[in-house]
C-alpha cells in the first residue's frame, strides 16, 4: 500500500465532504425509534463573511452535534442567515449610490427587489464558508429570517402579542441613528473599551426679574435651544431658595422654570442641570414628573430644525452648530469657561455615528410581565447557562428589563402590520393581512364604505431581534395555520412532527454580548408560545482576541482570514488550535502557534497511520510484552473516555480535546505503537495487528468531533469497509473496564524507561549498547509484569532485583525504589554523582514544600474534591519516600 508521506488536508477536505453530503448523513428527520438532539445554529448576518468568532463557534456546535451523531441519536443541526435589516439596508443603498441611483428616487417594492437581488447573490456566502470548517449541517433545513413562512410567523407574533395587550405605540424616547435613519435598540448601542475625553461648558443664565444668574454645565450646547427647563436638587442650599423661579434660554430667549429634583448631582458641574426633554432620555423622565414642554430642535438627519429658534443654525449638522454655538457663546458673553472630564460615548453598533437621544412615535413591547418566567427559569437553571457565572449578569438584565423598542425605520426587513384609516394616534387597527384589516377598519370606525384603498400600512419594518426571538421555533414552522390557535395565542401540540419531536433544542452555542437581546427573548417566545424552554443549555463562547487582548475585527487589522488559514493549515488544524485554549465563557487569545500545533496532531497522527499500515503481518504467537500493552492501552482508554465523557456533561469542551490529544500524542502514538513495534525488518504478528488496529478505530472515533477529516480518511484505509460504514455514522464507543493497578505500574516504568534513556544521553552511550539493569524496590510487581516491555525499549540485557546497593554504577530514584545500570570499571564520576543527587534533593523536597503549602490550607483541604486531596496526600508520602533515599544514596557516597 503507498501512502504519501504527508497528510495532504485539502485534496482529502474536499472529498469526503462532498461525500457526506451526497450520502444525507446531515440530514434528519422524525425517528420515534432515536432520541433527537436538535442544535439551532446562530443565524449570521446575510451581510456577514466568516471571521474567527464563527469559527470557534460553529466548531463547537460541529464537535456536539457529530458526536451526538455517533452515538445513534437523531442529530439535526439547523442552519440559517438573518436579514439583518440595518446592516443589509447600508449595503444596498451603497450598491444602488454606486449604479448613480438614490434610494429616495425608488418605490419600496423597487427597493425590496435590489434588496431581494443583492441578497440572492451575497447572503450564501457564510454558509458555504461555512463548509469548508466542515459544518454538518443539515442544509436543507436551511432558514432564512424574511422566508415566506418566516415572515408569516413574525407578523403572526406581532398581532398576537398585540391582542394580548404586550405591544403598544408611543411615544418614547430612543436611540436614534442619524446616518442610517433608524432607531436601535439599548444593545444596539456600543461604548468604546477605552473612555474618551469630553468637555463640560459652562454657560450663564439669567434669572427673570433679578440680577442673579446661573450657570450650568452641559456637554451638549447645542441643545441649549431645546431646554425647557432648569433643575437643582433640592437639597442645594446655593440654589434652592430659586425654585419656582423663572430662567431665560440663551438666544432665544424662551422662559423656563427653575425646579428641585433629586436626580442632580449636587458635585458634578455646577450642581445646575438644563433640562432637554426631547434629547436625553434622563432629561425627559425629569420632564415627565414636572410637566415640563418637549421641544425637538434636531431632525431626523442630525441638522437642526427651525424649533431651534436661531435661524442661523437651521439646516447645520449638530456638531457644526456646537462648534457654533461655543463662539457665539463666547461673544455674548455667557461662556464661563469648560472643563475636560472622561466618558462614554454611544455609537450606532451598525454605522458607528453617535447616537442621538430621541423622542418618537414607536412600537414597543412592554416587558415586564412577559419576561417573569424567562427570568425565573434561568434563575432555577430550568435552562441553564454556562458557564454559570452570567446568571448574574442575565439576573440584573432582567431585574431592569426595559420595554422594547421594535419599530425600525427601514424597507428591508418584516413590515408592521398597522393598517391606518384616519389621522389620529389611534386611527389604526393590526391585522394579519389586508382583508382582516378592512373588517376591523370597518367595525372600530363605524364606516362600513371602507376599502383597501382608504388603509396605509405603518412604514416601518420591526426589529431584527423581533423575528430572531422566534428561531427555534420558526424553523419548524410552529406558526403555520394548522399549528398555531389564534384564540389561545399559543402553538398547538400534536400537529407538527417536526416541531413535538425536535423542541425544545438541546444546546445553544452563542456570545455572551447576545445574552439579553437574543437568548433571554427566545426564552420568553418559547414560552409564551410553547410552554416550554427552547433549549436546556446555554453554551457562552468567550471572545476571540489576539495577543495583546484587542478583539480581532477586519477594521483593526489582526484577524486572519479564516479561508486562507483553512487553505494553509487545513480545517481539521484550526479547529483543534480554535478550541486548545478556549473554555466556556472566557475569551480566547488567538495564537497561530495553535494552528501549527493543530496541524502538527494531524502530522503525528498520519505518521502513527503509515507506521501501522507499513508493518508486515506474520507469525502466530503474541509476545508477552504486547499483550501487556494491549491490556494497558484499553484501560487508559477506558480511562480517558470516562473523562471526556465527564467533559462533555460539563461543556468544557477544550477539556476534553486534551484528553484526546494526550491519549493519543503521548499514550497510543509514543507508547503503546513503540511497545508493540516489531523490531526491523521483523513482523508483527496477526493478533497484535488487528487489535491494534480496532484501538485506531477505537481512537479516532473519540477524536472524530474534533478532526472529522483526517478521521474519516484514516478510517477509510485502515480496513475495508461496505458501503455507509463511515466514521462519520459509526457508534461511538462505549467505556470499558479499567485496571487501575496496571495504569499505575505502567506511570513507573515509562518514568523508568525516560530515566535510562535520559542515562544514556548523558554519558554518550549508543543505544544500540546493550545494558543491564538491577532494581532496588520493595514491590517488584510492576517491573515484572514490564519485564520484556523495558528490555525491548531500553535494550537492556538482563534485569536483576537486588536489595542492595550496586558499585560502579549509574543510579537514580523513581519515589522510594532504587535503580542501577552497571558501568565499566573506573568510568563514573562520583562527585558528579553527588552533585546530581544533590540537585534532585533539592528540587523534591521544593516540591514537597508547595503540596504541604497547599495542604496547610484549610480552605482547600475542606473545599477540593475528596480525590484532589488525595491525590495532594500521595504526593507528599512519595516526595519523602523518595528524599529519605537519595539522602541515603547521598550518604553512602561519603
Amino acid at each position: 500500500m503507498s501512502l504519501s508521506t504527508k497528510y495532504n488536508s485539502q485534496s482529502v477536505e474536499d472529498k469526503w465532504y462532498q461525500h457526506w453530503m451526497e450520502k444525507g448523513y446531515f440530514n434528519a428527520k422524525v425517528n420515534p425509534q432515536k432520541e433527537p438532539f436538535t442544535i439551532v445554529m446562530p443565524p449570521p448576518n446575510v451581510t456577514g463573511v466568516l471571521h474567527m468568532g464563527h469559527m470557534l463557534n460553529n466548531t463547537i456546535q460541529d464537535v456536539l452535534i457529530r458526536k451526538a451523531r455517533m452515538e445513534g441519536k437523531e442529530a439535526l443541526w439547523v442552519p440559517g442567515t438573518d436579514h439583518a435589516s440595518i446592516a443589509t439596508e447600508a449595503k444596498v443603498v451603497r450598491m444602488l449610490r454606486e449604479k448613480g441611483i438614490k434610494k429616495s428616487d425608488l418605490t419600496r417594492d423597487e427597493f425590496m427587489e435590489y434588496s431581494w437581488e443583492w441578497k440572492e447573490k451575497y447572503g450564501g456566502i457564510i454558509l458555504d464558508q461555512l463548509k469548508k470548517l466542515g459544518a454538518s449541517c443539515d442544509w436543507d433545513r436551511t432558514a432564512f429570517t424574511m422566508d415566506d413562512e418566516y415572515y408569516k410567523a413574525v407578523i403572526r407574533v406581532f398581532v398576537d402579542l398585540y391582542k394580548k395587550g404586550y405591544i403598544y405605540r408611543g411615544w418614547r424616547m430612543v436611540n436614534w441613528d442619524v446616518e442610517a435613519q433608524t432607531t436601535v435598540s439599548n444593545e444596539e448601542v456600543i461604548y468604546a473599551d477605552k473612555e474618551e475625553t469630553s468637555k463640560l461648558y459652562k454657560v450663564q443664565y439669567k434669572i427673570k426679574d433679578s440680577d442673579e444668574t446661573l450657570v450650568i454645565a452641559t456637554q451638549r450646547p447645542e441643545t441649549i435651544m431645546g431646554d425647557t427647563g432648569i433643575a437643582v436638587n433640592p437639597k442645594d442650599d446655593r440654589f434652592k431658595h430659586l425654585i419656582g423661579k423663572k430662567a431665560i434660554v440663551p438666544f432665544v430667549n424662551r422662559e423656563i422654570p427653575i425646579i428641585g429634583d433629586d436626580y442632580v448631582e449636587i458635585e458634578f458641574g455646577t450642581g445646575c442641570l438644563k433640562v432637554t426633554p426631547a434629547h436625553d432620555p434622563n432629561d425627559y423622565e425629569i420632564g415627565q414628573r414636572h410637566n415640563l414642554e418637549v421641544i425637538d430642535t434636531i431632525n431626523l438627519d442630525g441638522t437642526m430644525n427651525e424649533k431651534c429658534g436661531v435661524p442661523a443654525y437651521v439646516g447645520m449638522e449638530r456638531f457644526a452648530v456646537r462648534k457654533q454655538i461655543i463662539k457665539d457663546l463666547d461673544a455674548a458673553g455667557i461662556l464661563m469657561g469648560f472643563e475636560e472630564f472622561t466618558t462614554k460615548i454611544g455609537r450606532s453598533e451598525r454605522t458607528n455615528t453617535v447616537i442621538e437621544p430621541k423622542l418618537s412615535l414607536q412600537w414597543f413591547i412592554n416587558m415586564k410581565d412577559i419576561s417573569k418566567t424567562a427570568h425565573q427559569v434561568v434563575m432555577d437553571d430550568e435552562v441553564e447557562l454556562v458557564p454559570a457565572k452570567f446568571k448574574n449578569t442575565y439576573n440584573h438584565w432582567m431585574e431592569n428589563v426595559r420595554d422594547w423598542c421594535i419599530s425600525r425605520q427601514l424597507w428591508w426587513g418584516q413590515r408592521i402590520p398597522a393598517y391606518f384609516y384616519g389621522t389620529g394616534d389611534d386611527d389604526f387597527v393590526v391585522a394579519e393581512n389586508i382583508e382582516e384589516a378592512i373588517a376591523l377598519a370597518k367595525e372600530k370606525s363605524g364606516n362600513s364604505n371602507l376599502t383597501a384603498a382608504d388603509l396605509n400600512q405603518d412604514e416601518d419594518v420591526l426589529d431584527t431581534w423581533a423575528s430572531s426571538w422566534l428561531f427555534p421555533m420558526a424553523v419548524f414552522d410552529g406558526f403555520k395555520d394548522d399549528c398555531f390557535d389564534k384564540e389561545t395565542g399559543k402553538v398547538i401540540k400534536g400537529k407538527n412532527a417536526d416541531l413535538d419531536y425536535f423542541y425544545p433544542t438541546n444546546v445553544l452555542v452563542t456570545a455572551p454580548e447576545i445574552l439579553f437581546f437574543w437568548v433571554a427573548r427566545m426564552i420568553i417566545a418559547g414560552y409564551e408560545y410553547m410552554d416550554e424552554k427552547p433549549f436546556k443549555h446555554v453554551y457562552l463562547t468567550g471572545i476571540v482576541r489576539d495577543k495583546q487582548r484587542r478583539k480581532m475585527s477586519k477594521s483593526l487589522g489582526n484577524s486572519p482570514d479564516p479561508l486562507d488559514l483553512i487553505k494553509e493549515f487545513g480545517a481539521d488544524a484550526i479547529r483543534t488550535g480554535m478550541l486548545f485554549s478556549s473554555p466556556a465563557g472566557n475569551d480566547l487569545l488567538y495564537d497561530e502557534k495553535l494552528v501549527e500545533q493543530g496541524r502538527n496532531f494531524a502530522n503525528k497522527i498520519w505518521n502513527a497511520f503509515r507506521l501501522v499500515k507499513g508493518w508486515e503481518v506474520g507469525g502466530t504467537a503474541t509476545p508477552t510484552e504486547n499483550a501487556v500493552a494491549i491490556q494497558w492501552f484499553d484501560s487508559r482508554f477506558n480511562e480517558t473516555l470516562a473523562e471526556i465523557e465527564d467533559h462533555f456533561s460539563k461543556f468544557r469542551i477544550s477539556d476534553a480535546l486534551m484528553a484526546t490529544y494526550k491519549l493519543i500524542w503521548n499514550d497510543f502514538c509514543s507508547w503503546y505503537l513503540e511497545m508493540i513495534k516489531p523490531a526491523y525488518g521483523e513482523p508483527i504478528d496477526p493478533a497484535t495487528y488487528e487489535i491494534t488496529l480496532n484501538l485506531f478505530e477505537k481512537i479516532m472515533k473519540i477524536l472524530h468531533p474534533f478532526m472529522p477529516f483526517i478521521t474519516e480518511e484514516i478510517w477509510s484505509e485502515l480496513r475495508e469497509r461496505a458501503e455507509g460504514q463511515d466514521i462519520i455514522v459509526s457508534a461511538w464507543p462505549v467505556i470499558g473496564g479499567t485496571d487501575e493497578a496496571l495504569t499505575k505500574q505502567a506511570e513507573i516504568v515509562f518514568e523508568l524507561v525516560s530515566q535510562i534513556r535520559n542515562a544514556r544521553s548523558s554519558k554518550g552511550l549508543s543505544p544500540k549498547d546493550s545494558l543491564d539493569l538491577f532494581i532496588k524496590a520493595k514491590d517488584t510487581a510492576a517491573y515484572e509484569r514490564f519485564d520484556g516491555m523495558i528490555k525491548k525499549l531500553c535494550n537492556i540485557g538482563e534485569l536483576q532485583f537486588t536489595d542492595s546497593k550496586v558499585d560502579n554504577a549509574l543510579s537514580f530514584v523513581i519515589k522510594s525504589d532504587e535503580f542501577y545500570l552497571p558501568m565499566p570499571e573506573g568510568s563514573i564520576d562520583v562527585e558528579a554523582e553527588k552533585a546530581e543527587i544533590e540537585k534532585e534533593l533539592e528540587y523534591t523536597k521544593g516540591f514537597l514544600n508547595s503540596v504541604m503549602k497547599k495542604l496547610s490550607n484549610e480552605r482547600f483541604v475542606n473545599n477540593a474534591p475528596e480525590q484532589v486531596v488525595a491525590s495532594e496526600k500521595k504526593k507528599q508520602a512519595d516526595a519523602e519516600s523518595k528524599i529519605k533515599v537519595l539522602e541515603e544514596k547521598l550518604a553512602s557516597l561519603g
